[in-house]
């Protein structure tokens, strides 16, 4: 299993809106970025990964499962495009905010702190159980 993370603003996709989605989860439509598009082509169904609140809350809100693998987004003609389907899995308990992570000596090398702008992105193992306990969730 690998884990990831997904960077949404809250104004436009936020954790109440994929939580509403249930079992049948949704897309992570709209990537425009290579890189966070070939780390979604790398995803495979049951992997994990922390859904966060980009903009002013800039915090880890929840975890969500891969449900469906790389596939076209459905909200372009463009053939380059490719999302997955994710569904909620569990809310967090303490939102672990992007300073949090930053003051954490054991997340220095997280891509999250050293490229906060990619809008998914891997986590590794380590980084995966560490903010699971900072946020009080299961995993």
């Amino acid at each position: 299993m690998k884990y990831w993370l997904f960077k949404s603003e809250p104004s436009a996709w936020g954790w109440d809106d994929q939580r509403a989605k249930g079992d049948a989860g949704e897309e992570w439509d709209g990537v425009r970025n290579y890189q966070a598009r070939n780390f979604m082509r790398e995803m495979k169904l049951g992997d994990r990964g922390f859904f966060y609140h980009s903009q002013k809350e800039r915090a880890i809100v929840g975890t969500v499962e891969i449900i469906a693998e790389a596939h076209p987004d459905s909200k372009t003609d463009d053939d380059r495009w490719e999302c997955v389907d994710i569904k909620a899995l569990e809310t967090a308990k303490t939102p672990v905010t992007l300073d949090d992570i930053k003051a954490d000596e054991r997340l220095s090398n997280m891509v999250l702190v050293k490229n906060s702008r990619l809008s998914v992105q891997p986590v590794t193992a380590e980084e995966w159980r560490i903010l699971c306990d900072m946020a009080g969730l299961t995993g």
